[in-house]
C-alpha cells in the first residue's frame, strides 16, 4: 500500500498491485485493474518510486525472518536497480512547439 494525495489535497492510500498503468495528461492518472480512475498530484516517477520501495520493504521484512537471505536480498537488490534504471518517455508537453 502506498500513500498517495488527490489534487484536493487529501490523503489516500492505494494498493499499489491493482495499479494497472500510470499516464501523466497532464495531472498523474492512475488507473487501476478494476478500471476505476485516479487522479493524484505526484509524479508517475514518484508513483513508481513508492511502489518499488514498498516491495523492497515487504521483500526485507520476509528476509528478516527466512533462511533464504540470500535470494531475497538479491531480489531487494533487482527491484533497486531496476527502479534507478527507470526512465519515463517523453511526452508532448516535454517536445518544443514547432511553428
Amino acid at each position: 500500500m502506498i500513500e498517495l494525495t488527490r489534487l484536493n489535497g487529501r490523503a489516500l492510500v492505494v494498493n499499489c498491485d491493482l495499479i494497472k498503468y500510470i499516464e501523466a495528461a497532464p495531472d498523474t492518472m492512475l488507473t487501476l485493474v478494476t478500471g476505476e480512475k485516479i487522479v493524484v498530484r505526484e509524479s508517475c516517477a514518484d508513483v513508481v518510486a513508492r511502489a518499488v520501495a514498498y516491495r523492497v520493504r515487504l521483500l526485507q521484512e520476509m528476509s528478516a525472518g527466512s533462511s533464504e537471505s540470500a535470494a531475497v536480498n538479491a531480489a531487494v537488490e533487482n527491484a533497486a536497480s531496476a527502479h534507478r534504471s527507470f526512465v519515463l518517455p517523453k511526452t508532448a508537453a516535454d517536445e518544443p512547439e514547432l511553428q
